[in-house]
């Protein structure tokens, strides 16, 4: 069997998956990958940006499994003025529910974007505001829980408006437009996730 390794931009409002839901988009209406490849983890049908498909179980057991807690980054836009409290909280950590139960996210980066950070338009776009701003955060996390990025958000008063995943360890969406998609070696990949 030939490993292979792409790096996808996954659109607004797309399913993890190459199966099909009722009414909802999927992977596979925009990506033709061979179909034992699938994707690394999830990212929510309403957040967007970088996922891995691969058909490397290996691959597949090292990014999910919490012990080897690699980074991911997310860009996030909010709704409201983030108060520098609010940012250092989420660095510090804030309690989110999952499964029902009370969690305590980890340390992690946060700040804010000084300048808005340039990516491609969402369509639909967000609900703008005028009067009420919606800045930008940069999170880098070490964990992945379900819905975690927008849990931590609003857990500081600031939901989520707009969430990409911009990289896993030093892979990233650089380049790369909402349904488009780019082959890697594993070399590289290996390189850029795991040294």
């Amino acid at each position: 069997m030939s490993l292979k390794y792409y790096i996808i931009y996954k659109p607004f409002q797309v399913l993890t998956r190459f199966g099909r839901e009722e009414g909802k988009a999927s992977l596979a209406d925009f990506f033709d990958v061979p179909t034992d490849v699938y994707p690394v983890g999830r990212l929510d049908y309403d957040s967007e940006g970088l996922l891995i498909l691969t058909n490397d179980k290996s691959l597949n057991h090292r990014l999910l499994d919490p012990k080897f807690a690699h980074e991911r980054e997310y860009w996030v836009q909010v709704d409201g003025a983030v108060t520098t409290e609010a940012v250092q909280q989420l660095k510090q950590g804030v309690k989110i529910a999952v499964d029902g139960k009370e969690y305590q996210t980890r340390r992690c980066h946060a700040a804010l974007f000084e300048t808005e950070p340039v990516v491609p338009e969402r369509n639909p776009p967000i609900r703008f505001r005028k009067l009420i701003p919606a800045p930008w955060i940069r999170l880098v996390l070490n964990e992945g829980k379900n819905r975690q990025v927008r849990k931590m958000t609003a857990a500081v008063g600031f939901p989520t408006l707009r969430l990409i995943r911009y990289r896993i360890g030093r892979i990233t969406v650089e380049g790369l437009e909402p349904g488009q998609m780019r082959e890697m070696g594993q070399k590289e990949v290996y390189d850029m996730l795991f040294r």
